[in-house]
């Protein structure tokens, strides 16, 4: 009997370690470790570290030393080609990692001689990743899936409109050209569906984000927060001003505390590496809400995985302008077995992904009464143990190793076409 068949996949992804900041990571991160138990071998190439705005080594030694990681030349405009703060916007067409596609395209084409995969896989949300897939694809005829994860544009987005018809001429060639474009919603999938009627429905396929067992079996390894402690609510990763407008709930929280029922001897909301620190402390103070939100930066991965673990609550925000997409972290909340509060629209993909989990704690984000009737309901809930928390089969459907079995699947199926079998 031959040796068995060498199955290689060309990964591009701009979130990959040392990248921080970003659960868009544990993505490709997970998939590139967890592919070869499924017999594909992966090869990622990622942008240098150069480019990336917060890096740390926490998370390198997940990379599996089997597993070849080229990081092409790649800047970010806004802080190695900017003269006093200004540059050109054509320098960041589509993005400000644009120059990423010089370095990537060639340093492709070499890994593709070098590894001959079989499938080339690129990810959002850094569209300069799909333009690399394109000009990959087209130089070297090689099948590719395009991991698009969420919609690449709508009537809004991007808010400028150059940028917004970039965008849309390469959402277009992508599901145009490439093999399967991946989505992590239903939601989604129906948007792209409705948006390109001409594309054979079964191009699109649904994989969701995951968490990852491993990780929180390390992370479970941390003491336990202390007796006797304010109930703490917490809200792990980015507050966009738009799409997890916490406007509502400051005012919420602000007459919640002019009422009596809060206060910082029995609530503390931490609001975990928002990201935009700045525009959010001035609103706290507005709100006059200091002693019950606290700012808190960057932790390490498993140490973030950690807090969730202790913490009496976890925090959800995705406002009705989502409503087709599903924060990353949520998968990371079901599974570290607390009581969530959702804050978003009932009507959406994320409220549908909580309810089949078995929890319906849950108010609309742009409703200052509805959340504060909710704070009031879920905190004394959450502290006596009677919030629901997500079902055993629900945290297991959702692992990374599930999600990683359908991406091996699927790139079986390409190859299986793109072989004629």
């Amino acid at each position: 009997m031959g040796a068995l068949m060498v199955k290689r996949v060309l990964m591009i992804a701009f979130h990959f370690p040392p990248l921080r900041g970003s659960s868009g990571i544990q993505r490709t991160l997970k998939f590139a470790q967890y592919l070869l138990g499924f017999g594909w071998n992966p090869v990622v190439l990622s942008a240098h570290p150069r480019a990336f705005a917060n890096v740390g080594d926490d998370q390198l030694r997940d990379i599996p030393a089997e597993v070849p990681v080229h990081r092409a030349f790649a800047l970010d405009t806004s802080r190695h080609l900017a003269l006093r703060g200004r540059y050109l916007g054509l320098l960041a067409l589509p993005d400000r990692w644009v120059s990423w596609c010089l370095g990537a395209v060639p340093a492709g084409l070499r890994l593709a001689r070098r590894y001959r995969p079989d499938v080339i896989w690129s990810t959002y949300p850094i569209a300069s990743a799909h333009l690399i897939g394109l000009f990959l694809h087209r130089l070297t005829g090689i099948p590719w899936v395009a991991d698009l994860r969420d919609p690449m544009t709508d009537e809004s987005y991007p808010s400028n409109p150059l940028v917004r018809r970039v965008y849309g001429w390469i959402e277009k060639q992508t599901v145009a050209r490439c093999s399967v474009a991946v989505c992590t919603t239903p939601g989604t999938i129906r948007i792209y569906q409705a948006r390109f009627p001409d594309i054979p429905a079964e191009r699109f396929a649904l994989i969701e984000n995951g968490y990852d067992e491993e990780n929180f079996a390390q992370a479970e390894l941390a003491p336990p927060p202390g007796a006797g402690a304010p109930f703490v609510l917490v809200h792990s990763g980015v507050i966009y001003p738009s799409e997890r407008d916490p406007v509502p709930l400051f005012a919420a929280l602000a007459e919640l505390q002019a009422q009596g029922t809060l206060s910082a001897a029995n609530f503390r909301l931490v609001l975990r590496a928002t990201g935009h620190d700045e525009y959010l402390a001035q609103l706290v103070k507005e709100h006059g809400i200091g002693e019950l939100v606290a700012l808190e930066p960057h932790l390490p991965y498993r140490a973030a995985l950690a807090e969730m673990l202790g913490a009496g609550g976890l925090l959800v925000l995705q406002a009705s302008n989502c409503n087709h997409q599903i924060p990353a972290k949520l998968y990371e909340y079901l599974r570290a077995g607390r009581p969530i509060l959702a804050l978003t629209d009932p009507l959406g993909d994320t409220a549908a992904a909580l309810r089949s989990a078995g929890i319906d704690t849950i108010a609309p984000l742009d409703s200052k009464e509805a959340i504060g009737e909710a704070l009031a309901h879920f905190v004394p809930l959450a502290q006596a143990g009677r919030a629901p928390v997500a079902s055993n089969a629900a945290v297991a459907a959702n692992s990374r190793q599930a999600r990683t079995a359908q991406l091996a699947r699927l790139l079986d199926r390409v190859a299986r076409i793109n072989r004629g079998e």
